[in-house]
């Protein structure tokens, strides 16, 4: 997938202000289920069939934070995390 910068995930937009923001106050049901607001969703790009990573930070034992990340951005980032490690680890001697 190439990339330009309209595209690029702002977690790894590290030149650029990222900013925060409240989108909503959701409501969680009595099956556990929440919905995105369309108007999210349609900032987001998220459509049905989505897949979003949940990732959770914690203090201590308590988890104080939740985040939703899309998983091929997720993956794209870890990918060139991995692809940065690679090119700085010495090459061995065989």
């Amino acid at each position: 997938m190439g990339k330009s910068k309209s595209k690029t995930c702002c977690a790894s937009n590290r030149k650029g202000r990222v900013s925060n923001q409240i989108e909503a106050i959701i409501t969680i049901d009595d099956r556990g289920q929440m919905v995105l607001p369309k108007d999210t969703r349609a900032k987001a790009g998220i459509k049905a069939g989505d897949k979003l990573a949940l990732v959770s930070w914690s203090k201590g034992d308590r988890v104080c934070c939740l985040s939703l990340i899309r998983a091929a951005e997720m993956a794209e980032t870890i990918g060139e995390m991995l692809n940065s490690l690679m090119v700085a680890l010495p090459k061995s001697d065989k």
